[in-house]
């Protein structure tokens, strides 16, 4: 949306709550950055992935002594908890200079006029990322609110030892993922191809993204809410026909029981993302070695689209007086080779920098997939293939009816359809509620 549109709609009450705030005037790099133009300058980043202060240790001995912007970095807890910090800290301006941020909270910073524009600081930096990442730090603007860290694009996991022993194909359609599922039923009644997990919301919104849904939108000054469109109908109707039916197990992930059914090979498949090694790792060590990795599945043979589960960015602050210092080390640590290999050495993240996903530390697999040479040559291949997402300024009151509406839905076998435009209702009630204006 034009970045006029940003500053136009509700009047702002800036609220600590998630989701309790309407889009306002956004901070601009033009017009607040009050930095001297010379002399040390000094930022506080504020993150949650682990070893970033050792990241920021090589910016402080390296470019950052040259251009006299020293960042220090305060470890946060992440999620909601770090999004409520940031807006109680900016309700009295003294918020960090720089925040990481998931991408799905850059809607709801932005309203409360808590992140800056830095637009006019990053000339040349979009290149450098795959357009559905991108998009997701501009909210669909000409303002850049963010410069991409990490994404987690979308992929199918599966036990390549057990699809051989049941003679099951690689599904590269929708349509022949529910037949392999019924087909391993056949073979093997105790088994599943996977699990639908209600408890994991942004795997349902990352499969809807790839489907095509937009589920926060605008339509002149007014939000609109699609969560109920016809591609997030689709995705709900395939996933609860298959579990009506019996085709998958409907158990929630992450549980001892979870891992147990992939460690034993009682589930062979999981829809995850590049991040899976990590997991898989933990939660099914005695089957190392015995998975792949391939593309997910496409709802036409035609299509080469993922979505994307997870991730997050680097953003500057309405409060900082150091703004175009702040972009620039923003810049540097998700742009910068060095920068990059480090935070993949220190924090474990996938980059978002397309140049940096097979070098440095991804020019070998993980320990866990020591079987599949070419798994960063493949997934830097389906990460360029990310769809653009659509956020809006209350994911977490959506995502928490997600957990209890399709939560009772899989538990029950009831229909998933009526679960999702539960979620849309709530979602529309919420915004109104907090005073934005919604389009019907």
């Amino acid at each position: 949306m034009p970045h006029t549109k940003l500053r136009r709609l509700v009047t702002i009450s800036v609220a600590v709550s998630l989701g309790a705030t309407a889009l306002a005037a956004c901070g601009s790099s033009d017009d607040n950055d009050s930095e001297a133009d010379s002399g040390p300058v000094s930022l506080t980043y504020w993150s949650w992935t682990p070893g970033m202060d050792k990241v920021a240790a090589l910016w402080n001995d390296g470019q950052g002594k040259k251009d006299q912007i020293k960042v220090t970095v305060k470890k946060q807890a992440s999620g909601d908890t770090l999004v409520t910090k940031i807006l109680t800290a900016h309700k009295a301006k003294k918020a960090p200079d720089l925040v990481q941020a998931e991408y799905q909270a850059l809607p709801t910073l932005v309203s409360n006029d808590a992140l800056a524009d830095i637009a006019g600081d990053v000339d040349g930096v979009k290149d450098k990322f795959a357009e559905g990442v991108w998009q997701q730090t501009t909210l669909g603007s000409d303002a850049v609110y963010a410069i991409p860290q990490d994404s987690g694009p979308m992929m199918f996991y599966y036990r390549e030892d057990l699809f051989k022993k049941y003679g099951l194909d690689v599904p590269k359609t929708w349509e022949e993922f529910a037949e392999t599922a019924r087909a391993l039923k056949k073979k093997a009644p105790e088994s599943d191809l996977t699990t639908f997990s209600a408890n994991d919301s942004g795997l349902f919104a990352g499969l809807a993204q790839q489907a095509g849904a937009k589920w926060w939108t605008t339509e002149g000054d007014k939000w609109k809410v699609g969560i109920d469109d016809a591609a997030s109908q689709k995705v709900a109707d395939f996933w609860g026909g298959l579990v009506e039916e019996g085709a998958i197990d409907n158990q929630p992930m992450y549980t001892p029981a979870w891992n147990k059914a992939l460690n034993t090979g009682k589930q062979i498949a999981w829809v995850s993302a590049v991040w899976a090694p990590g997991t898989l790792t933990t939660a099914a060590p005695d089957t190392k070695g015995k998975w792949a990795m391939a593309p997910l599945p496409q709802w036409s043979a035609a299509e080469n689209v993922t979505g994307s589960w997870g991730g997050s960015s680097t953003a500057v602050t309405t409060d900082s007086g150091h703004k175009s210092a702040a972009a620039k080390f923003a810049t540097w640590l998700n742009t910068d080779p060095e920068a990059l290999t480090a935070l993949a050495k220190e924090g474990g993240i996938y980059p978002a920098a397309t140049t940096a996903q097979t070098s440095g530390a991804f020019t070998e697999p993980p320990a866990y997939f020591s079987n599949q040479p070419d798994f960063y040559t493949r997934a830097s291949a389906i990460a360029k293939t990310t769809a653009p997402s659509a956020w809006g300024p209350n994911v977490n009151v959506a995502y928490t009816t997600f957990k209890d509406a399709f939560g009772s839905a899989a538990k029950n076998k009831s229909d998933f359809g009526a679960a999702l435009t539960k979620m849309q209702d709530d979602t529309v009630a919420d915004l109104e509620k907090q005073g934005f204006e919604v389009a019907e």
